[in-house]
């Protein structure tokens, strides 16, 4: 995998999705697109209004390489959520999120360091 992709947290697209000017330069800059987890998509999805909104979101999300989650990804999840839910507050959601960035060698780009202490690639490309 290339030092260059990256996959996605569900708080930038947020953003993104909201039109905030920082979210907005830092996806549109990426060289290639970003990758999003499946979890990332029910995320999503769970916070859409109908109408609007929600064809943006079915367009936007088909354009983003959606990588699922297999056992592998799974097992790691639960291991990750197991270590850091305690100490770092890190939910089911989060931990296979994690785990999909660190099988598959991504970088992971967040605004939530704190949930992903077991990552060794990780980008907060703005503040909140």
């Amino acid at each position: 995998m290339s030092s260059n992709e990256v996959l996605i947290d569900t708080d930038v697209l947020i953003d993104y999705l909201r039109d905030r000017v920082e979210a907005v330069k830092y996806l549109e800059s990426l060289p290639i697109p970003p990758a999003i987890s499946a979890i990332t998509v029910a995320e999503l999805y769970a916070g859409v209004r109908e109408g609007r909104e929600r064809r943006f979101l079915d367009e936007f999300s088909r354009s983003l390489a959606v990588v699922d989650v297999n056992d592998e990804i799974a097992r790691l999840g639960g291991l990750f959520r197991r270590d850091y839910f305690k100490s770092h507050g890190t939910g089911i959601n989060d931990a296979i999120i994690a785990a999909t960035a660190e099988l598959d060698d991504y970088t992971f780009v967040t605004l939530n360091r704190k949930h992903f202490p077991m990552l060794r690639k990780i980008l907060v490309p703005y503040k909140k």
